[in-house]
């Protein structure tokens, strides 16, 4: 950014970080006590953001309140995992139900089987499932399960994604990863794919990609790349894992794979689809998965099982919880007007952005803005992103926040069943005072 425009953002968010400070003291004064027990204040790090960030005292709906009264709208929608909003009476009477059964049984019961079979109902390529506690131990599990079954050591990813805490690859492998041997390619990039497979084709056990990158901008994959994906799998004999942990919301409700009609060997799930209680999934096929079935080795089927253990795996509050809102409330119709909303919301915020540095990208209900000069088409992958500011961001991100709406400061976005038109047109009004107050800022 030129020296002008630096020392502009640089006012602009001053301005406004000495405005959210002065009306949130008591948020600074939780975050304060915070980091005396915990680094940095913080123990999810998604959640930090300068100069502190702001302590959620209730939730309703689709609204927030903080420790300082202030009411916000919530477009975060928390990572989408939030599909649901804060108080659907349906889940909550589930919720409540199951709380009157008994907190934690330590024995089968039959709302396991119940969301098990609405998830395979949602997902054909989904024969056999097994419940995490996270959509990064869903990761754990299918990733080993496809080592496993293929006696092969390499993992196919992509730069820019993200399988879970321990799973990061925005810039090259994290040292906080899980060691894998992990062939990076280039996200929608069909040669760069080919090329790792000439060189390691025989030793790839499994090709693990979002169909749309999530924490790495809401970057949609194109549908030939996805699809190229399953059938270069097939040829090495890899295990093609789909990551819907984010996008199983997207279209009719039974993510990219069903819209697209691409069927992935595995299929990683979370977020939402726990009724907004903890949860992951990992399911595929029967083939695959059988080798956590624990009759391998009992007198009904000989062989040695993979053992997969979770003391909350199957908690009772998760199981109601999903299965009441897979059955009951996020129907295959529901979804798909939940999608259509996010896309004609999306098409709105780029309309306001035109001849600005402000993107809009996504699917559906699942978006991210940037401040890049790269036009929108041309996004294909993390590193047609690399010279966005993130400045910018930090500037709307406390903007948004001082007017009542709750994003995340990347700038993400997951909607919820919960929101409006009173809500999205409200964020659409606020976005085009703040592109008319910093037009000079953020013009192309």
């Amino acid at each position: 950014m030129a020296t002008e425009k630096m020392q502009l953002a640089q006012e602009a968010y001053n301005t406004l970080a000495l405005e959210y400070t002065t009306n949130n003291p008591n948020s600074k004064a939780s975050y304060e006590i915070a980091t005396k027990s915990l680094p940095g204040g913080n123990t999810r790090t998604v959640l930090f953001y300068e100069p502190f960030p702001l302590y959620t005292e209730r939730a309703e709906g689709c609204h927030l309140w903080d420790v300082d009264g202030h009411k916000y709208v919530d477009l975060l929608g928390e990572y989408t995992a939030g599909l649901y909003g804060h108080s659907n009476p349906v889940i909550m009477d589930a919720i409540q139900a199951a709380l009157k059964r008994g907190l934690s049984f330590g024995s089968h019961h039959a709302d396991e089987a119940r969301l098990a079979q609405l998830i395979r109902d949602r997902f054909s390529s989904i024969e056999l499932v097994r419940f995490t506690n996270s959509g990064t131990e869903a990761t754990l599990m299918a990733l080993a399960a496809a080592k496993i079954y293929t006696n092969k050591s390499k993992i196919m990813v992509f730069e820019g994604g993200y399988h879970g805490g321990g799973f990061l690859f925005k810039s090259g492998p994290h040292p906080v990863n899980v060691p894998h041997e992990y062939l990076m390619a280039q996200y929608n990039d069909k040669n760069s794919v080919d090329g790792l497979i000439t060189a390691n084709g025989n030793d790839i056990a499994a090709i693990i990609v979002e169909p749309m990158i999530g924490s790495g901008g809401c970057i949609p994959g194109a549908p030939d790349f996805l699809a190229h994906l399953r059938k270069k799998a097939t040829e090495i004999g890899a295990v093609l894992v789909f990551d819907e942990v984010m996008t199983s919301r997207l279209y009719s409700g039974g993510g990219v794979q069903s819209e697209l009609g691409i069927t992935p060997d595995l299929t990683t799930l979370g977020k939402y689809i726990g009724g907004g209680m903890s949860f992951g999934a990992f399911g595929g096929k029967a083939d695959i998965m059988s080798i956590y079935d624990p009759r391998m080795t009992s007198t009904v089927r000989k062989g040695a099982s993979v053992p997969h253990a979770g003391t909350f795996n199957n908690n009772v509050l998760t199981m109601a919880a999903g299965s009441t809102g897979l059955e009951k409330v996020f129907s295959p119709d529901v979804a798909r007007t939940l999608h259509d909303c996010g896309e004609e919301f999306r098409g709105r915020l780029n309309a306001i952005a035109q001849g600005t540095t402000l993107r809009v990208t996504g699917c559906g209900s699942i978006m991210n803005l940037h401040f890049i000069a790269v036009p929108l088409e041309h996004i294909q992958n993390v590193r047609d992103l690399e010279d966005q500011n993130t400045f910018l961001l930090d500037v709307l991100h406390l903007y948004m926040l001082n007017q009542g709406f709750y994003v995340a400061r990347r700038g993400f976005i997951a909607l919820s069943l919960e929101l409006t038109a009173t809500e999205l047109d409200g964020f659409v009004e606020a976005l085009q005072v703040f592109v008319r107050k910093n037009y000079s800022l953020i013009s192309e």
